[in-house]
């Protein structure tokens, strides 16, 4: 009974940990049953051990902990809750925005939604939905329409972006988001949103862009650093590799939004700690 014990155990053991088991399994084989029970022992104490370490370290947030636990090798807290993350909230954005082939010229935002997500429980608390109306190109191209699904009657008559901009700010004051003491970020599946959407459209139309806007967590990024892999087709990738459904339907801003939020719990969930991507303006 021992025996089949210590071999149905070494089934789980992975790497030089399961080859140095095996190796030590023969050997003891040709002993005594006093200094197999001595060994097993030992060897439950260095397992232990092995997985209080990996325990601490994880909770240290390193990005080699990250990749290790994506992959299946979360420590036992981590089986059973997150890992603690750097910020209280993620602010998940995603932008649609007028668009053609040939692209047109300056591209205005049309949906400007944002998911607020607990940090410790990986759950959506609050949203930000809105469209916006376009005001250079304010007839949307049919490219667009098919895109995004955005038809022309959602963008009519809707506040403006220096509006959106506004009601924004009232929303993340309304939700605590703008306390010093709360630490949040904004998480974008790209860098395209933050870095390029939004402040080019704020230069073109003389618009300040607020602080919070300038630092974000590009998704992208976060899951090749946990999964070793870049997603070149984005979130259809990002799902797929982690056996999720997608949400909705595509570059809807809003369904984006929610399977960004669904990818991020799932990182959580494999231990994954996330990390400001952006560089400082």
């Amino acid at each position: 009974m021992l025996t089949h014990w210590l071999l149905t155990r070494l089934t789980v053991l992975n790497g030089e940990f399961a080859d140095a088991a095996r190796y030590s399994m023969v050997a003891l084989f040709s002993t005594t049953a006093t200094r197999l029970r001595l060994w097993l022992l030992q060897r439950s104490r260095n397992t232990l051990h092995f997985f209080l370490l990996f325990g601490v370290s994880q909770g240290c947030g390193s990005t080699t902990t990250g990749k290790l636990a994506s992959h299946g090798f979360a420590s036992m807290a981590a089986m059973s809750s997150f890992p603690p993350q750097r910020y209280h909230y993620f602010l998940v954005l995603d932008f649609e925005a007028t668009c053609d082939k040939p692209q047109i010229h300056p591209q205005e935002i049309i949906e400007f939604p944002i998911l607020k997500l607990n940090g410790r429980t990986m759950e959506i608390e609050s949203t930000f939905h809105m469209y916006v109306q376009p005001v250079v190109h304010s007839q949307l191209t049919p490219f667009c329409t098919e895109l995004t699904g955005i038809i022309q009657a959602m963008v009519d008559g809707q506040p403006s972006l220096q509006q959106v901009l506004e009601r924004v700010d009232e929303w993340m004051a309304k939700e605590g988001l703008l306390d010093p003491s709360v630490k949040s970020i904004f998480v974008t599946c790209g860098d395209w949103d933050l870095k390029v959407m939004l402040p080019g459209q704020c230069q073109y139309l003389g618009l300040p862009v607020a602080d919070y806007f300038k630092q974000w967590i590009n998704l992208k990024k976060a899951y090749s650093f946990a999964m070793g892999s870049w997603p070149k087709n984005g979130l259809l990738d990002m799902n797929k590799g982690l056996n999720l459904q997608h949400i909705g339907r595509p570059h809807s801003g809003i369904d984006d939004c929610k399977n960004i939020a669904n990818i991020m719990k799932t990182l959580a969930h494999r231990g994954f700690i996330f990390k400001q991507t952006s560089k400082p303006f």
